[in-house]
């Protein structure tokens, strides 16, 4: 079972803090949620419907033309773990670090996987029959560029291959999607959308997928009828459809992006990566920085291969000022430089040990050392 963030009820009881005090930031969900209106009664008491204009409303939010085939999926981890089972056993590169359930999806198929990194996207895609990344990549941040991305998929397709790219974390900067490129005359492209993280409805378990649309008519069939409920189409429909809401909560997370790097950096942070949603420290000491913020209440997502702390972006002001008290007790400045006086060496008075147990002459380095697997979300 791959391990996920958001598990605040397991650190509650393991760290013995009451659920209602902790911070959450173990997930790059946005803190700043679409605002649901009250449900009216039909949601709950009819079957949904696929003509309810659910798929007109993500065409015009995700630039597509009305023609484009799409298909809205309960949560795109749906589509994750069933693409695999309509390909025929084979060779899929994956990229790597990256969220867990791709690797894990395709290898539980029978195909055989293949990790790579960024700079090795073309000559790996030479060996295989498909190829999958995250772009923006979690956990890393890691983007593509989308014309080098679209060669790929222009080649995979004469291969009869398959690119499939998660856009999960692409809301934010639309430009360098890759969504409104899908269709049947490039059938190698399958790009997957999640409302989960820009729009922080990670509840409503609502997702999209575009392709070709005889392969999109497969993935329909495996996931059977209503797979997404009634309810979730509504506030997805109504999300999807605001876009004066989708400007603003750009701005608000370009804003809470660049305020956490500042952060970080004010907390001698040199080694980090970001999306607009999360922020990536590569460092060994992960665990030891993971286990100190928990023991004040707030929840990080802590990776072992490589070892790296991914946090989310608070929501508040109170927030704010908890992360960063807790970075300032559990990560001291470098201490004064030590003085001579009167021919006796004076040595500053020495940072006290703090409470959460990582040892002194670790916190330094904590977050200056670092390397560059799979994760979750």
């Amino acid at each position: 079972m791959i391990e996920h963030g958001g598990k605040l009820r397991e650190a509650a009881r393991h760290w013995g803090i009451p659920l209602t005090d902790w911070l959450d930031l173990s997930t790059g969900i946005a803190p700043f949620s679409y605002p649901s209106p009250p449900l009216p009664p039909s949601c709950w008491q009819r079957l949904p419907e696929a003509d309810d204009g659910l798929e007109a409303a993500a065409r015009a939010c995700y630039g597509l033309p009305l023609d484009k085939p799409i298909l809205p999926l309960p949560g795109s981890q749906a589509a994750i773990q069933t693409l695999p089972r309509l390909r025929p056993p084979g060779r899929v590169a994956v990229l790597a670090p990256t969220y867990g359930e791709h690797p894990a999806a395709w290898r539980q198929a029978g195909h055989e996987i293949l990790a790579f990194a960024p700079p090795q996207l073309e000559a790996m895609a030479r060996q295989v029959e498909v190829v999958v990344l995250v772009n923006p990549n979690n956990p890393t941040g890691a983007c593509f560029d989308r014309q080098r991305l679209l060669a790929l998929a222009q080649d995979m397709a004469r291969r009869g291959g398959w690119l499939l790219v998660d856009e999960a974390f692409a809301d934010v900067i639309p430009q360098q999607n890759l969504i409104a490129d899908c269709g049947d005359h490039l059938p190698s492209l399958i790009v997957l959308r999640s409302l989960g993280k820009f729009f922080g409805l990670a509840g409503a378990r609502v997702g999209f997928a575009c392709g070709p649309s005889l392969l999109l008519d497969r993935l329909a069939a495996a996931l059977g009828p209503w797979s997404l409920s009634h309810p979730s189409r509504y506030i997805a429909t109504l999300a999807l459809s605001d876009q004066s809401w989708q400007t603003g909560q750009r701005q608000r997370l370009i804003e809470a992006s660049a305020r956490m790097d500042r952060l970080l950096a004010d907390h001698g942070f040199t080694r980090r990566s970001h999306t607009q949603l999360f922020h990536y420290l590569p460092t060994p000491q992960a665990p030891h920085l993971h286990r100190a913020l928990a023991q004040q209440g707030i929840l990080t997502r802590c990776l072992e291969s490589p070892p790296a702390l991914r946090l989310g972006l608070p929501g508040d002001e109170s927030q704010w000022q908890r992360l960063d008290a807790a970075l300032t007790h559990i990560v001291p400045s470098p201490p004064p430089r030590m003085k001579m006086r009167k021919g006796k060496l004076n040595a500053p008075h020495p940072h006290p040990r703090p409470e959460a147990g990582l040892p002194i002459g670790s916190l330094r380095s904590m977050i200056t050392l670092g390397s560059g697997a799979a994760f979750s979300r």
